[in-house]
């Protein structure tokens, strides 16, 4: 199996070209987003605000990193199970939200949304949250400091190892 390389923020000619199971390497820029923080969005669109950064064209990782020690950039970093975003996903990909990044199996309505709107969902292994973060070289936080490592912050990958979870024609990695 050849390994794709993909730039973030993703083009629809790579989305559509992914089927489930391809091993990807992902470099650009992604936000870091987790329940409070996805909580937090939600809200602030209910009520019509702008949100603190732009989801159109958007990646998300669904991770809370911790800590950077001295001399790195971010703490170990690994994915948080996906399936709990799942209540705010549809209303962030109708703002046009792109790339989802994190671990475990999404419900039929987020499968559903994910391949109307165009989008894309990886996985990544967890447990490697220490290995991951070696592919992240910039870290800054973008809003929401208040909730700690739940924050967003907006990570700079390079060749960050995922496989794509979903694709536009109904493959899923986890019915493999």
């Amino acid at each position: 199996m050849d390994t794709i390389k993909l730039t973030l923020p993703l083009k629809e000619e790579d989305i559509l070209r992914l089927n489930a199971g391809d091993c990807v390497l992902l470099s650009g820029k992604t936000y870091t987003a987790r329940d409070a923080a996805h909580k937090r969005i939600a809200e602030a669109l209910a009520k019509g605000e702008r949100l603190p950064f732009d989801l159109s064209g958007a990646s998300i990782y669904y991770a809370g990193p911790a800590p950077a020690s001295p001399g790195h950039v971010i703490g170990p970093c690994g994915p948080t199970t996906s399936g709990r975003m799942d209540a705010y996903t549809p209303q962030l990909l109708a703002q046009g939200l792109k790339c989802m990044i994190g671990k475990g199996e999404r419900s039929q309505i987020v499968k559903e949304e994910i391949a109307r709107h165009r989008a894309m969902y990886f996985v990544c292994v967890g447990g490697a949250a220490a290995l991951l973060a070696r592919h992240i070289t910039n870290c800054r936080t973008v809003c929401y400091e208040d909730l700690g490592t739940e924050a967003v912050r907006e990570l700079t990958l390079c060749d960050f190892p995922a496989f794509a979870a979903l694709d536009l024609r109904g493959g899923d990695i986890y019915r493999r």
